[in-house]
């Protein structure tokens, strides 16, 4: 389905709708839906660059903007009903309710790193706001990351598009590439210190949630 979003597509596209677009997609993408907002940034950037539709510091601050409302729209939906759907359906993928409160408690000790890492990692981009809405992040700590993760995400693509041009997409690969290798490296890590901990972080967890009156 993303093949039809090309660089050309999405040139033309911009030029229809400009910055209306730019802020739905990436809202919708940071909302969890599979969409090109890294690469709809880059190329509004761009445009930006070569043929001044628009200035780039509005492309900066609406791109920021679309990725923290999306980001808490998808927060909204995980502590909604993300929660519910989990305690219903995870034992059918082993996720018991220990392992759960697990979750809940890793995420409220480590989310904040995620959120803010998972704004530079495409998979991690569409998920991340779900899964803290989800495992119960606190919001105020929830709201401080994503906000600094957009900010930060939005003016390195932004201003890196608009200064370096067309340079830009062969740069922004290998670096998107390198970023997910590292996170599932960072993942299957954690995968095996769980299962050889597994019974501590228990422990632990219920003991800080206990203490939460959670």
């Amino acid at each position: 389905m993303l093949s039809i979003f090309t660089p050309d597509t999405l040139h033309h596209l911009m030029q229809s709708y400009g910055l209306w677009l730019l802020f739905s997609v990436i809202m919708l993408e940071s909302m969890g839906l599979p969409l090109p907002g890294e690469t709809l940034l880059v190329t509004a950037a761009l445009y930006a660059a070569t043929e001044h539709g628009f200035s780039i510091y509005a492309v900066i601050g609406v791109a920021a903007l679309a990725a923290v409302v999306g980001d808490n729209l998808g927060y909204l939906i995980g502590r909604s009903v993300g929660w519910p759907l989990l305690h219903r359906y995870g034992k059918y993928v082993h996720l018991t309710a220990a392992r759960l409160r697990v979750g809940q408690y890793l995420f409220q000790q480590h989310g904040g790193k995620i959120v803010f890492f998972g704004r530079f990692v495409a998979f991690l981009r569409a998920f991340a706001a779900l899964l803290a809405g989800a495992n119960r992040m606190h919001w105020s700590h929830f709201l401080l990351m994503n906000g600094l993760g957009g900010v930060v995400w939005a003016t390195l693509f932004g201003s890196g598009a608009y200064l370096l041009g067309d340079q830009i997409h062969r740069i922004a690969g290998p670096v998107g590439l390198v970023l997910l290798l590292v996170a599932i490296v960072a993942i299957v890590v954690g995968l095996r210190f769980f299962r050889h901990h597994e019974k501590e972080l228990e422990r632990r967890a219920e003991a800080a949630l206990a203490a939460q009156g959670e």
